[in-house]
């Protein structure tokens, strides 16, 4: 067999050519280790983070937010009760008559003067007929005596009469002038009797209570009806001493009904005075007419805010907030997606978001949501949150 020297520089130009290529690419892996074991020397705690993150597998996918700044209305809430503006107490004026109709029941609206019950007249029908009857008789004597009297005053100067004759016709004139004053008294008293017999309105309103009962003895001053007058209500809120320099007459209230409904109010005087016991005063809110008898009634407990002014305030959803052993925390997020179990003092809350009063900066990046399944130090892979996920509603 024939050696070719051709074939043998043709094989060794290739095995050169291979050992040049490890060797460059050894070389090459050397000195990446010097720089890498360089950087660990001069920064451990990027170069374990580094490992950590590495080899880290996240816990979550989260959306990360910031605090956002809005103005919020500053709000003192209180509790109380519904009442009547004004309650008016409507009874009989005359005694010992029956009542013989009953024309309203409770929850009815009246009007002023309206007739409310009936009580017999017969009785004071025939006193009436008796005062009339007197009075006609007491004209007839006075017409007499009157006539008897002219007589008198013609003949005085002609001295026909005698001073005393005269005297006597002058005397019974204005006796009889009096009698028929009297009668015509009598007759007027009467006459009031009879309207008495029918109950009406002093106002108008909503009645509230209804004691009267066809059949029974009216007496004067018995109590037969209430009227919610001009069927107002009234928000009596207790209000603590500290607070009640903050309102002021015309400051808006918003109430939440026992239905839910929202209904809008308006203080029209605070107590000058404190209850002792409690140290709370009383702040009066006029309701609007529009809500009497369907969504609010005399006598319910209502819950309520006043408007004390607007704030600003920075606020995050209240997903973002979690409530762990009585305290209030979010998840703050670093530059390497780990999260941060960070305490927070929250404050009101308004629909869906929270206020946040200390704890975190005003761009401190927090997790949006689903902070309840994380745990501090959790890493977790961040994705950019929609537009209107960064703004409050």
């Amino acid at each position: 067999m024939m050696f070719s020297p051709s074939l043998f520089s043709s094989g060794f130009k290739r095995l050169a050519l291979v050992l040049a290529l490890v060797l460059g690419a050894g070389t090459i892996w050397t000195m990446m280790q010097e720089s890498k074991n360089e950087v660990e020397r001069e920064n451990p705690v990027m170069a374990d983070s580094a490992k950590k993150t590495a080899g880290a597998k996240p816990a979550l996918t989260v959306m990360a937010i910031t605090p956002q700044p809005v103005e919020w209305p500053r709000m003192l809430v209180a509790n109380g009760n519904i009442a009547a503006w004004q309650e008016a107490v409507i009874s009989a004026e005359i005694s010992d008559l029956r009542l013989t109709e009953v024309r309203v029941n409770v929850g009815d609206q009246v009007q002023k003067g309206q007739v409310l019950a009936r009580i017999s007249p017969d009785s004071v029908d025939t006193a009436l007929s008796e005062s009339q009857a007197a009075v006609a008789e007491a004209e007839a004597m006075l017409a007499e005596a009157k006539a008897n009297g002219d007589r008198a005053r013609q003949y005085q100067a002609t001295g026909f009469m005698s001073a005393q004759q005269i005297n006597q016709y002058l005397t019974a004139e204005k006796a009889a002038l009096a009698r028929l004053n009297a009668a015509r008294a009598r007759m007027q008293a009467n006459q009031l009797r009879l309207a008495q017999t029918e109950v009406r309105a002093p106002d108008a309103g909503v009645i509230s209570a209804r004691t009267a009962t066809v059949g029974s003895m009216a007496q004067s001053g018995q109590e037969l009806f209430r009227l919610i007058r001009g069927s107002r209500l009234e928000w009596r809120a207790e209000v603590s001493a500290a607070d009640l320099g903050k309102l002021k007459p015309g400051v808006t209230a918003m109430l939440t009904a026992p239905d839910g409904t929202r209904v809008e109010g308006r203080v029209r005087m605070v107590a000058p005075t404190v209850d002792t016991q409690t140290l709370n005063g009383l702040v009066y809110v006029d309701l609007p007419i529009a809500e009497t008898g369907n969504t609010l009634r005399a006598g319910t407990f209502a819950r309520g805010e006043f408007e004390l002014g607007r704030t600003r305030i920075m606020s995050l959803p209240q997903s973002a907030v979690l409530l762990r052993d009585g305290f209030s925390y979010v998840f703050r997020l670093d530059d390497q997606s780990q999260v941060a179990q960070t305490k927070v003092i929250v404050g009101q809350r308004m629909g869906d978001q929270i206020e946040i009063v200390s704890g975190i900066a005003a761009d401190t990046r927090v997790v949006a949501s689903g902070a309840g399944f994380l745990a501090d130090g959790d890493w977790v892979r961040v994705v950019d949150a929609p537009e209107t996920a960064r703004k409050n509603p």
